[in-house]
């Protein structure tokens, strides 16, 4: 493989403008596409195999037009103090808003407080609900819009109104920390390189790539129902994979240079040995993405798979089009150890090199192996401690901050009606095959309202065959609590002995529901995912580094600081530790996803470093250095960038710690504290450490499977055939090359 990016890098390097349009022409027609493709909105939500799920279908079979999984909202109003809803003026506000909200194009159904009895019990707060025949996420802005300003309308009388519900369901904005991840970037690349130029590198070739993956993800959006937080994981994703791979190929750029090799032969090695790493590295990632699939979740299914290919397209770029970009910049791109001329440096003069803080660092380790080694080990799993208390659940209104209208909205239904109203449980009693439908309806009824937990019970709602009824059940906990949970699983458990005598199946769904059985399958599908990405990447790292117990190392390392990034998330988001410091305004469940949508992005990076880190060992290693002076050497030239690899990402995620939004500061913070974890003290301490304690066994990798593996050769010994190609400066050769450009 080596040989075969080698001579990419070296045509990359002379067709640069050829290689060059391209990129632009493709990035030119994903843009064109994008801005001619229709409106997506957002994807549909569907959990295939929950109960939750199978209840919905059955109500849109069984209730044509119902849109049972269509938004909701509730206006909530409040009497000024003193007063009652009752109250003249008040009631008539009442109605003009209610009369208001039934105009909308989307709207299907607005309830009456007076006539529903929706009010409190000192007739100080009431309710209205809204129905809409689309979900939260695919609600045009003007019904949201005619929603606002119908509470406002309500509040110019002097009424308290606040609006729940999913109706005001929108996708997280982006913009101001992709800039601020962007912005430490350029200054953490300035400084690795000295130079402006080499800085620009992978700045410019990160962008083009997540324009092109961005760009393309929204002109299929509407054909293959993608939603926008689709394209901002790929955004999220490809930047962060764009810069480092391009950073690692322009650092060992400077560092052919530095070794006295010509621009375009440099060029060439640089692809063939750290593009080797890329392709493996960007395998790594794309695996962990498409995993996805496991969760059978049609969303992160194709969430997974977009990300998937706005990566690989990033490994494109890097192997190409940085290359073509050498060619341009020529001796603005100084060889390591030198700063560019518009940083005020020139040529490095001539005194002893002094060993730089990788090279330190690793000598300090191969020296005290066990003392690092356990330092490390006892430090995450200190930090992993919380992870044994974590509960999966997802965000409610209840977890806004209380400056949005959507929690004060919940306050005012759980001071008026209880905490459990703002999660109430819709029982689908399926009677088809019962021969007494409405008798099998009446003890579903009875059961649930002996059951522990249970505030009211609705009468049933019929469909027009009179084969299916709808209860609903208000719990006395709130939506997120244990205690709902526990209903839930407390009502199926009636409803399999209700079917046993009378053939009525009882279905338990509603957003409460949903949540639970979304949680739940994530939670499920945790230890499949976690077996086949591990286990693929695994294969693929005895491929690359020819051995099994640096492959086991690496994942191994990899779990202990997710753990550990898993359990400051429970101290942080569920214990409120630090909560203040961090803006958490209300601890509560972890957001289901979390677990595994961490365990996929991190991954990716945590083998990214791995990688890149140990290649450069197993690089030396094979070229006649001694394992511990390997390690050394390893450190030598790669521990910088690798830093800098992870500063950049550390920045980029923190930068969404800042968001209003709790599951957006929740994801912010776990995969900042994750890539901490794992760039700083794994693969920092504890791959050097673990490596120096197996010295030459480090390396092992039985005969026969020696044999049977293929030679990828990814630390570049195939190119020592090329060291005789012009292996000096090359300084006249690449002026002549920049007069014909």
């Amino acid at each position: 493989m080596a040989t075969f990016l080698y001579k990419i890098g070296r045509f990359a390097f002379r067709r640069r403008h050829f290689v060059a349009l391209i990129w632009v022409a493709l990035l030119t027609l994903a843009g064109v596409g994008a801005a001619s493709a229709p409106t997506a909105g957002s994807s549909s939500f569907s959990i295939p195999g929950t109960e939750a799920q199978k209840a919905f279908d059955l109500l849109e079979s069984r209730y044509p037009g119902m849109s049972a999984d269509g938004a909701t909202a509730r206006v909530v109003f409040r009497a000024p103090n003193g007063e009652k809803m009752s109250a003249a003026a008040n009631k008539a506000a009442v109605k003009k808003t209610v009369k208001a909200l039934g105009d909308g194009s989307e709207v299907t159904s607005v309830t009456d407080p007076f006539k529903t009895h929706s009010l409190s019990k000192d007739r100080a707060i009431a309710y209205t609900q809204v129905r809409y025949d689309v979900s939260g996420m695919e609600l045009k802005d003007a019904s949201k819009d005619a929603l606002n300003e119908a509470a406002q309308e309500a509040r110019d009388t002097g009424l308290t109104v606040e609006v729940g519900g999913d109706a005001l369901q929108a996708a997280p904005e982006t913009g101001s920390t992709e800039v601020i991840g962007i912005a430490v970037a350029a200054v953490v690349l300035v400084i690795t390189f000295g130079s402006l130029i080499a800085a620009g590198l992978p700045l410019l070739t990160a962008l083009i790539g997540v324009g092109i993956g961005v760009s393309t993800i929204t002109a299929l959006a509407k054909a293959l129902d993608l939603g926008s937080t689709t394209s901002t994981l790929a955004m999220m994703i490809g930047l962060a994979v764009g810069i480092d791979y391009a950073l690692f190929i322009v650092s060992r750029y400077r560092a052919e240079l530095a070794e006295g090799r010509e621009r375009e032969e440099a060029a060439g090695r640089a692809v063939g040995t750290a593009g080797s790493a890329v392709v493996f590295a960007g395998l790594t990632v794309v695996i962990a993405l498409v995993g996805l699939a496991v969760v059978n979740i049609p969303m992160l299914t194709k969430m997974g798979v977009a990300a998937a290919g706005t990566v690989a397209i990033a490994v494109l770029i890097a192997l190409t089009m940085i290359p073509a970009l050498l060619g341009y910049t020529g001796r603005m791109v100084q060889p390591a150890g030198q700063k560019s001329k518009l940083l005020g440096g020139g040529r490095a003069a001539k005194k002893p090199a002094r060993p730089n803080m990788g090279t330190r660092w690793a000598s300090f380790v191969v020296r005290r192996p066990v003392a690092v080694l356990l330092l490390g080990v006892v430090g995450l799993g200190a930090a992993a401690v919380p992870a044994a208390s974590l509960e999966l659940g997802l965000p409610d209104d209840g977890s806004q901050p209380t400056s949005t209208t959507q929690r004060r909205a919940y306050d005012l239904l759980s001071d008026g009606f209880g905490p459990g109203f703002n999660g109430p449980l819709m029982i689908v009693v399926d009677a088809k095959s019962s021969t007494h439908p409405k008798a099998a309806v009446t003890k579903v009824t009875d059961t649930v309202k002996d059951l522990k937990g249970v505030v009211s019970v609705t009468p049933a709602t019929y469909n027009k065959a009179g084969d299916t009824a709808m209860i609903t059940v208000v719990p006395d906990s709130k939506p997120s609590s244990v205690k709902t949970e526990d209903l839930v699983h407390a009502i199926r458990d009636a409803g399999g002995d209700i079917k046993a005598g009378t053939d009525a199946e009882v279905l338990v769904t509603g957003t409460t529901a949903m949540n639970i059985d979304f949680s739940q399958k994530l939670n499920d599908a945790l230890v499949p995912y976690l077996a086949l990405v591990v286990g693929l990447a695994f294969l693929l790292l005895i491929v690359v580094f020819r051995s099994v117990l640096v492959p086991l190392k690496a994942a191994l390392g990899f779990l202990l600081s997710v753990m550990a990034a898993l359990g400051a998330v429970v101290a942080v988001f569920q214990w409120g530790w630090l909560a203040g410091l961090m803006g958490v305004e209300e601890t509560g469940p972890i957001m289901s996803m979390m677990p595994i949508f961490m365990v996929g992005v991190v991954f990716g990076l945590a083998m990214d470093y791995e990688v890149f880190l140990v290649t450069r060992m197993r690089e030396a290693y094979v070229h006649g250095e001694k394992p511990a002076q390997a390690i050394v050497t390893g450190f030598k030239h790669g521990a910088r960038v690798v830093t800098a690899a992870a500063v950049i990402m550390i920045a980029v995620f923190s930068g969404f710690i800042g968001s209003s939004e709790s599951m957006i500061k929740m994801i912010g913070f776990g995969l900042a504290i994750a890539v901490f974890f794992d760039a700083f003290v794994v693969r920092m301490a504890i791959v050097p450490a673990v490596l120096a304690l197996l010295g030459k066994r480090a390396w092992w990798l039985p005969k026969w499977l020696d044999r049977a593996l293929p030679n990828v050769d990814v630390e570049g010994e195939g190119l020592r055939a090329h060291d005789s190609d012009r292996p000096k400066d090359g300084d006249a050769d690449e002026d002549r090359e920049l007069a014909r450009v």
